[in-house]
């Protein structure tokens, strides 16, 4: 079988990341939530600076609602960071400050779904369970030549049944080299078959075409919504808003949607799209020259400091402090 040679592949090709440097369940469990969606080569810096500011679970579970979100600007899908502190909240509360020790208790936390609840299991804990993402279908599909839709349940029970089946000791690195092999070799483009250390078990590669694997449909067109937002500027000073608690961007901080009513000078800002997972905004902007401040007016160094801005809203932003920096003169209604 493949797993020996897999795993003397991992021993000398594994990348030295810095939260392998011990198997420690929290510092394991953050860099999960931070891989998701984020490659590990950009999510990296982010690592060290939500490790520095919040060392442990307690740390985490105190830490302020908008310092929290700022520290996570640029990774995106906010709710991963919001329930990573409810689940240090429930850790404090039910498990004496530790995330448990087994895949089934982990599931239950906030936010922890079956494959970072398997990393942390298997790889803190040597818990001998499977931790099953894209990387890890991916190379289960074309190691076993599965030419059917892996987005469909059945198919997917059948890929996990199949790691779970060939789990091998140690479980921390046979998890971690199925998850290193998808990333470094068994990549979704291209694959590098010449580099693969279990080629020769491979029946995609024996018998098809690695690259047309996994197989999955056809991704659904996002829908698109117009939206238009007003950035209120008054001297040095922006005008934000908070978004609602629910909903796209919940609880984070843009511009009005409301034009003011008492405009002193107005220009029209970039137009741009922003592209979510399921939808795309058409954005357009405006920048509103207003005589007075009310609340939540904030000088640029503020809004850096203090605030996450989401990347949707990030141009218009930039825009405008060039607008302040270089003192332009907006355009006369």
């Amino acid at each position: 079988m493949f797993q020996k040679d897999l795993l003397k592949w991992y021993d000398k090709n594994a990348r030295p990341l810095i939260f392998r440097e011990k198997k420690e369940a929290y510092s394991i469990w953050i860099s999960e939530i931070m891989a998701q969606q984020t490659r590990i080569e950009a999510m990296l810096p982010y690592y060290r600076r939500f490790i520095e500011k919040y060392p442990d679970i307690q740390s985490l579970s105190q830490a302020d609602d908008d310092d929290l979100t700022k520290l996570w600007q640029g990774l995106g899908y906010y709710n991963r960071v919001r329930n990573m502190k409810k689940c240090a909240i429930e850790c404090m509360d039910c498990y004496q400050g530790s995330l448990p020790k087994t895949k089934a208790e982990l599931k239950k936390l906030p936010g922890i779904g079956d494959y970072t609840a398997g990393a942390i299991a298997s790889i803190a804990y040597d818990e001998k369970v499977s931790a099953v993402d894209g990387n890890v279908i991916r190379v289960f599909s074309r190691l076993y030549n599965i030419t059917e839709d892996v987005k469909q349940t059945k198919v997917k029970k059948k890929i996990e049944q199949l790691v779970e089946a060939s789990l091998a000791d140690p479980v921390s690195s046979y998890n971690q080299a199925l998850m290193e092999l998808g990333a470094l070799v068994c990549i979704p483009k291209n694959p590098r078959c010449a580099a693969c250390p279990i080629q020769k078990d491979c029946k995609a590669y024996l018998e098809g075409d690695p690259s047309k694997l996994p197989m999955q449909p056809k991704k659904k067109e996002r829908r698109k919504e117009d939206k238009i937002y007003y950035v209120l500027v008054c001297k040095d000073r922006i005008h934000l808003v908070q978004r609602p608690k629910t909903g796209l961007l919940s609880g984070l901080y843009g511009f009005d949607e409301q034009k003011p009513e008492h405009i002193v000078n107005q220009m029209e800002l970039k137009e741009h799209i922003h592209v979510f997972s399921h939808v795309e905004w058409i954005m357009k902007g405006y920048l509103c020259e207003v005589d007075s401040m009310t609340e939540n007016f904030y000088t640029i160094d503020q809004i850096h400091e203090q605030f996450s801005i989401p990347s949707a809203f990030l141009p218009f932003l930039k825009q405008t402090e060039r607008y302040i920096k270089e003192n332009k003169i907006c355009q006369k209604l």
